[in-house]
C-alpha cells in the first residue's frame, strides 16, 4: 500500500532513530523495528551471539557472506572482525542489496573492509578469486536460500575457497531446514559439527 517494501521502510526507520557510525546501535534499532513494527528474517540478537562468539575465539581475516539480504548480518559480522580483515559479501536480490548497500554504509564501512557483491551465489563464488581477490575464506556464513546450501559448500570446496581450519556458520538448519547440506557436513568426514539451539529470530 506505501509503494515501498518491509526493508525500505526498515531503512526509513533506521535513518530516524539509529545512531550513523555506531554499529551496535543499527543492530539495535533493526531489533526495535523488527520485535514492534515489521518483522524481518534477520538473524536477530539471540542467534547473533553465536555469531559474535565465534567472532570473538576465531578473529577470522577473511570472512564470507552468503545472503546479505537487508544488511543485519553483515553488520553483525563487520563490527567483530579484527583490524585489518576484510568482508566479502553475496546477495542475489538487487533490490535487498540496495538497501543493504546503505546499511553497511550508514553504521560506518568502507568498501575497504566490507565488499557488497550482487548475484546468484553459484555464479558469484567460482569467480571470487579472480575477479574480488579472495583467496580463501577464514569463516563464512550461510544465511541465504536453504536449498543452495549444500550446493555452495560443494561450490567453495570445488574452488578450493576453504582455508585450512575454516569455520561454517549455517543458519536455520533445522528449521526451515537444510537436511541436504546438514547430512553432508555431518557424514562426507571434512567437518566437525556442532549445532547450536535457537529460536527463531524475533
Amino acid at each position: 500500500l506505501t509503494g515501498t517494501s518491509r526493508e525500505q521502510r526498515a531503512f526509513q526507520y533506521l535513518l530516524t532513530h539509529a545512531i550513523p557510525g555506531d554499529p551496535h546501535h543499527i543492530l539495535q534499532t533493526f531489533d526495535q523495528w523488527c520485535y514492534h513494527c515489521e518483522h524481518l528474517s534477520c538473524v536477530g540478537p539471540d542467534k547473533g551471539r553465536i555469531v559474535e562468539r565465534v567472532l570473538l575465539e576465531q578473529a577470522p581475516l577473511r570472512v564470507l557472506e552468503l545472503g546479505t539480504y537487508c544488511g543485519y548480518g553483515t553488520v553483525l559480522l563487520a563490527q567483530g572482525l579484527p583490524p585489518g580483515a576484510r568482508l566479502y559479501t553475496i546477495e542475489g536480490d538487487p533490490r535487498h542489496a540496495a538497501v543493504a548497500e546503505k546499511v553497511i554504509r550508514l553504521a560506518g564501512f568502507s568498501e575497504q573492509t566490507v565488499e557488497l557483491i550482487v548475484g546468484p551465489s553459484e555464479e558469484v563464488i567460482p569467480r571470487l578469486r579472480e575477479k574480488h581477490g579472495l583467496m580463501n575464506a577464514n569463516l563464512v556464513f550461510m544465511d541465504h536460500w536453504k536449498r543452495c546450501y549444500l550446493r555452495d559448500l560443494q561450490l567453495l570446496e570445488s574452488h578450493q575457497l576453504l582455508a585450512e581450519g575454516a569455520i561454517i556458520l549455517a543458519d536455520n538448519v533445522l528449521f526451515p531446514g537444510a537436511p541436504h547440506f546438514l547430512q553432508y557436513a555431518k557424514t562426507c568426514g571434512k567437518y566437525h559439527c556442532k549445532v547450536h539451539r535457537a529460536r527463531l529470530e524475533y
